[in-house]
């Protein structure tokens, strides 16, 4: 399975997720709550998901890492 696709799937996936955080940190407006409700099922998901993808993607430092090495 190529994951090549994954990666930048959740990579978008995550840094939608950090700009939210940036506007929750600067003018303290959450996106995803104002779009999908706040705490609905459907914006848990998305929370979820977006943490997820942060998991997922620590593996990349590795990958960066043995690729730099090869």
């Amino acid at each position: 399975m190529n994951t090549n696709w994954l990666d930048y799937t959740l990579l978008t996936l995550v840094i939608i997720g950090a700009i939210n955080w940036g506007l929750i940190g600067f003018f303290r407006f959450d996106l995803v709550a104002f779009i999908f409700g706040n705490m609905s099922w459907f914006s848990r998901i998305i929370y979820a998901l977006v943490g997820l993808g942060g998991l997922y993607l620590i593996s990349l430092f590795g990958r960066i890492r043995s690729v730099d090495q090869a």
